[in-house]
C-alpha cells in the first residue's frame, strides 16, 4: 500500500472489529463510539468482549482503544472490516 492511500484511511469512516480480554457490559456502547458489544466465554478460560460497528475515523478508533487501555482490558485484535457507508448529508430527508 503505498502512503498516499494509508494516509486517507485515517480520515475516513471504518468498520472495525476489536476483541478483549475481559466482560465488559453492553450499556458500555454509548461510551464506545456506539459499537456493538457481545461477550462469550465458549472456547476461551475467561470471558472476551467483542465491539463491532462503524467509526468515523482513526481519531475515534483511538479513543475506543485508549478507553479501553485505561480501564484495563487487554487488547487480543483490532481488524479493519471494510469501509462504513458515507454519511448523508440530507438524514431524514429534513431541509436545513
Amino acid at each position: 500500500m503505498s502512503l498516499p492511500s494509508r494516509i486517507k484511511l485515517f480520515d475516513l469512516p471504518g468498520s472495525y472489529r476489536i476483541r478483549v480480554r475481559g466482560w465488559l457490559d453492553p450499556s458500555w456502547s454509548g461510551r464506545m463510539s456506539g459499537l456493538t458489544i457481545s461477550a462469550s466465554q465458549a472456547t476461551e478460560p475467561e470471558p472476551v468482549t467483542t465491539l463491532t460497528g462503524d467509526v468515523t475515523d482513526q481519531a475515534a478508533l483511538m479513543g475506543v482503544l485508549n478507553a479501553l487501555y485505561d480501564m484495563g482490558f487487554p487488547l487480543l485484535g483490532v481488524e479493519r472490516l471494510g469501509a462504513s457507508p458515507p454519511m448523508s448529508s440530507h438524514a431524514g430527508g429534513e431541509n436545513l
